[in-house]
């Protein structure tokens, strides 16, 4: 990836564009389904460049609770974007809701003073829910209700790599019928920095402009998009972190710790003492992070199957 970084071919992406920036917005759009692609430096400005187009101040936008456009991106949605949030309940399973759940919440059209439900956001591997996947038909019946009811829809994909994996489809099965979507490089793929928010060709380049209004303009971007070429390569590895995780959660288990079965690679342990645990993890030599008020694991391709027994091994000795 180093290599491709420092022989990228690289251009003003500002003014008059980065060939290798341009390749990968091509690649990138192919695979994900959609007309164009945006490069951005990361997912959080993917999300909010997508949720300033399709929103209007005051619009109130539905998504499921824990969604990273609600819960970590510093209220950006609502200061930038100008939205009004409401969570939906995971009623249908981690990361999902109900279809009759989502049409209660879109609601009726009231008086002119009610406020005006206009998005829906569904994120896909869900972050908080523990890299939770929602499947291609349960998608659809989201979609349908929303597109029923007038609604724009927002994948956040920035883990979409990882759900097409583990349901064994390409990524573009999981994006039939939304308006946008955001995609990451740096989640499990490796890139250093880099995502893409991608639409239809007029919804990109008002996300060009965008971009630049939020500092996201760079010069060489190549250098970067190199990387995130690289990374596209490398989708089908990602099966060794989704068998990593299998392997930690299940030895965890066997040393009495709470962790359901993980979707993909991460792996959300409950505990008694959430503080206690993460400082205690980490005297042992094991980063952790708290999500959902439970331990988060993630294994990713810096970690191999040794990584993980050694981290196991060291909790049992911990333990003992």
């Amino acid at each position: 990836m180093r290599e491709a970084m420092a022989a990228a071919e690289v251009g003003d992406n500002v003014l008059d564009g980065d060939p290798t920036v341009a390749e990968l917005e091509e690649q990138a759009a192919h695979v994900l389904g959609m007309p164009a692609a945006l490069w951005v430096p990361s997912g959080t400005m993917a999300n909010v460049i997508a949720l300033s187009q399709h929103l209007r101040r005051g619009d109130r936008f539905l998504a499921m609770r824990g969604a990273h456009v609600l819960a970590n991106e510093l209220g950006s949605a609502a200061w930038l974007a100008g939205g009004m949030p409401e969570a939906l309940e995971h009623d249908a399973g981690p990361g999902r809701c109900l279809p009759g759940t989502l049409a209660a919440a879109i609601g009726q059209t009231g008086p002119y003073y009610t406020l005006r439900t206009s998005l829906l956001c569904l994120e896909n591997t869900h972050n908080a829910a523990g890299g939770a996947v929602t499947p291609p038909d349960e998608h659809a019946q989201l979609l349908g209700i929303a597109k029923e009811a007038g609604l724009t829809v927002h994948l956040d994909g920035a883990r979409i790599w990882h759900a097409a994996v583990a349901l064994e489809v390409p990524p573009a099965a999981l994006t039939v019928g939304a308006d946008t979507v955001s995609a990451c490089f740096s989640k499990g793929l490796g890139a250093p920095v880099g995502s893409v928010v991608a639409g239809t060709k007029d919804f990109v380049e008002r996300a060009r402009r965008m971009r630049q209004m939020l500092g996201g303009g760079v010069r060489q971007g190549g250098v970067l998009a190199a990387a995130c070429l690289v990374a596209l390569e490398r989708i089908p590895e990602l099966a060794e972190s989704h068998e990593n995780a299998s392997l930690l959660a299940e030895g965890l288990r066997e040393h009495g710790w709470d962790v359901g079965e993980p979707d993909t690679n991460i792996v959300l342990a409950g505990v008694p003492d959430l503080p206690t645990a993460l400082s205690w993890l980490e005297s042992l030599g094991i980063r952790a992070l708290p999500m959902s008020g439970k331990v988060r694991f993630v294994t990713h391709r810096d970690l191999s199957a040794a990584d993980v027994d050694e981290a196991l091994s060291r909790i049992k000795a911990g333990i003992s």
